[in-house]
Parts: C-alpha cells; structure tokens; sequence
C-alpha cells in the first residue's frame, strides 16, 4: 500500500494518513486523478453530510475501496459487476455480491453460488465471503461504492458511477484480456464499452429471485470465463471458495 498524491482526500474515503488503507498502487496510478474532479470533491462533501447527519452508511470509509485493495489492475483476470452495496447492517464490506463469514447470505448470492455449483461441481461454502475470488484476480466491483443503511440505491447518481467508469476503463485498456461477468441490465449498460475483439463478455439476468429463473440458472458464467482465460493463454480461475 502507498500514501496518496496531492489533492487526493483522506480521512472519509479511507485513504492517506488519516484513513485506514491507502489507494492500492496501481489502481492510484490508473484512477488517481479522479480524486481531484470536481465530482469526487461534490461526492466526499455528500458522504460527509450523510454521516454528520447520523445516517449509517455501508460500508465504512475504509471498505469503499476494498475491490480495488484486494485485485490490483494487474491482477484482473475477471470483473463481476454489482450494483450498490448491500444495504443491511454488517453485510457489506467492500466486494460485490460478497458478505462477512458470519452474515448470511443473501438471495442473490445464494443463487449464484447454485449456478456455481452446478457449472464447476465446486462445493458450496458455508459462508458468503468472496475474498478468496478477489485475490485470485476477480474484481468484485459495485457500480456504487457506498449506501446508506436500509435504503437500496441511496447514493446512486452522486458521483459513483463516473469513478467506477474510469476503474472499467482502466481494466479495458489492458493489453492483457479480462472476463467481464455481467448480470442484470444495469451491468451490462456498465459495460457496454468493453471493447469485445479484446476481451470476454458473458451476459444473463440478474441472480435475484426476481430473475434468476429467466436465463441465469444455465448461463455458466464460470466456465465460460474459464474458458476464454485457458484459450488466451491465461490461468483459469479456481472458483472453489475456503471452508
């Protein structure tokens, strides 16, 4: 982990001496010049009120950025987009789709975990944290990095969505390919700029209840992306998770 540059802001976002975590480094190198559009300032300055205010808002400061802590850019093998965090307490800790051992699991992730398992024959863990996915390259990235609690979709439209742009941006213009996982409408809107001759892109519904049954059970998501990665030459990703 590395200190930040000038005009990058600390404390709320986690980030330099007053934070707990540093932007990771390469990800500063890609992104770093997003923390001083006037976007991210007006974004800090909301975050700042929300919590002067009282309101819980999930993750805490020093999770908004635990994606990109967890995968450097050069470590992206796949990106699997979520929409915001999740909005009860102690679920959210910085991965999409992903939650703390010990919470349960949420629908959604309890759905993608039986696509998991009937696409690769891994065994279901017990838990609901996808840490282990995020250091084996898969970038669990939310489209917003942060909610207030008991309130879905909260903080959409403050200035998340551009940074996250720059983030898919950064992995698009790899010459090294990636596999973008994409569930839902909403991501695929996300990223409907990858640039397809380069790199894998593999769409179905979203695994919610609402949706799962109309193309996302069958979509084999994880051995396509395996596929992709063996064919380019790449390491395939073990998708079995810790007990």
């Amino acid at each position: 982990m590395t200190g930040v540059p000038h005009g990058i802001p600390d404390g709320l976002f986690g980030l330099g001496r007053h934070g707990n975590a540093a932007l990771e480094a390469s990800w500063l190198a890609a992104v770093g010049t997003e923390f001083r559009q006037d976007y991210m300032q007006a974004l800090k300055a909301f975050l700042e009120s929300e919590i002067s205010s009282g309101h819980p808002v999930h993750p805490i400061p020093s999770r908004y950025f635990a994606a990109l802590d967890r995968t450097p850019l050069a470590s992206v093998r796949a990106v699997i987009i979520g929409q915001d965090p999740y909005h009860g307490p102690g679920q959210a800790h910085g991965l999409s789709f992903s939650v703390q051992r010990g919470v349960a699991k949420p629908p959604s992730l309890r759905n993608i975990f039986r696509e998991l398992v009937a696409d690769t024959g891994v065994t279901e863990p017990a838990h609901g944290c996808l840490e282990a996915w995020a250091d084996r390259g898969v970038l669990l990235l939310n489209s917003v990095l942060s909610v207030r609690g008991g309130s879905p979709a909260s903080h959409a439209g403050r200035g998340w969505e551009r940074f996250t742009d720059a983030v898919i941006r950064a992995v698009n213009g790899r010459r090294e390919p990636a596999a973008f996982i994409l569930w839902g409408r909403h991501a695929k809107e996300k990223a409907a700029a990858v640039d397809r001759s380069r790199h894998f892109v593999t769409a179905s519904p979203h695994p919610s209840p609402f949706s799962a049954h109309t193309g996302f059970f069958g979509s084999r998501p994880f051995s396509k992306a395996n596929g992709f990665l063996r064919s380019s030459g790449f390491p395939e990703i073990d998708w079995n998770l810790p007990p």
